[in-house]
């Protein structure tokens, strides 16, 4: 049986001078898995990943990854945030700067698993979810309800071998409980079955973020690549998507462009948006201005 719990939280970016707009938010891409979400008077970390170009994380079993690429800044300059969403505990998404400086009391929604090993190491704020349940809290006008999704981050011959792993649904609400916008966070997932149940329970993505990368371990693919993130969108058909997680690793074999001429065969690339690190996407609530209009956007450094 599913939760729905209750969080209260003090709002950091509120106190910070951050404006409620329940009309307009923004997702700005740090690289990897990790984005800057700001909607609704809530400022929300994901994944965090702040490592630099020729570092190494450690994937488990004595296995490393080295980082291509240069996080859109460091993690000194992370802007103040009320909590973060971490699909997973695993080193491309928790890194060791992130272990080192990162707020040990800031809320963290994660898996069980993931919540033990934060505690581990000095993290308090961890959150535990299972598939379905769901966690919402209270601004000073609008409710974020967070609900974990199912994810699975490999085949039954490697899964068991690899950290329990969660999707996320954002569902913003006005004091109204009038939905201002549905997220879809995938998670570092492959498409499986259980996939199919998200659009039955949760139609109407306005928007979704896909851990892309097509990343493979020992040879074997345990993160979406460029044909599982068409089946993906095929499935959840949001109405627009930003791909996020290629890319940063040696470890990520399936190229962004794979994906782009993947998408553009399928005619899906009007619902698409692609960020280079470091810029963001403007998106319009369902209720702006009055209207009913679905989310729009644009991008900017």
């Amino acid at each position: 049986m599913s939760r729905d719990l209750t969080l209260n939280l003090p709002l950091q970016s509120a106190a910070a001078g951050g404006q409620t707009n329940l009309d307009e938010g923004s997702v700005f891409f740090v690289g990897t898995a990790t984005v800057i979400i700001r909607f609704a008077g809530f400022t929300i970390l994901t994944d965090p990943n702040f490592l630099h170009a020729g570092d190494h994380v450690h994937l488990g079993y004595g296995l490393t990854s080295e980082r291509l690429t240069e996080p859109a800044f460091d993690i000194d300059e992370l802007p103040p945030v009320d909590f973060c969403i971490l699909s997973h505990y695993h080193g491309d998404h928790f890194d060791q700067i992130v272990e080192e400086k990162l707020r040990k009391d800031l809320p963290i929604i994660t898996t069980e698993q993931a919540v033990g090993e934060l505690e581990a190491r000095g993290f308090m704020g961890g959150v535990a979810l299972d598939t379905w349940d769901s966690v919402t809290i209270e601004g000073s006008e609008a409710r974020l309800r967070i609900t974990s999704m199912p994810g699975k981050h490999g085949p039954p011959i490697v899964d068991v071998a690899l950290p329990d792993v969660m999707g996320s649904m954002l569902d913003f609400e006005n004091r109204n409980g009038e939905r201002l916008l549905r997220m879809y966070i995938t998670g570092d997932t492959l498409v499986f079955d259980e996939i199919n149940e998200i659009p039955r329970r949760y139609p109407g993505v306005d928007l979704a973020l896909l851990h892309l990368g097509g990343t493979r371990v020992l040879g074997v693919l345990v993160t979406m690549d460029d044909q599982q993130g068409v089946e993906m969108m095929r499935i959840i058909q949001p109405e627009k998507a930003i791909p996020i997680h290629y890319n940063d690793y040696d470890v990520f074999k399936s190229p962004l462009e794979d994906f782009k001429r993947a998408i553009e065969e399928a005619g899906m690339s009007d619902r698409m948006i692609y960020l280079a690190h470091g810029e963001a996407y403007t998106f319009r609530s369902r209720y702006a201005g009055g209207g009913t209009d679905r989310v729009r956007g644009t991008t900017s450094r």
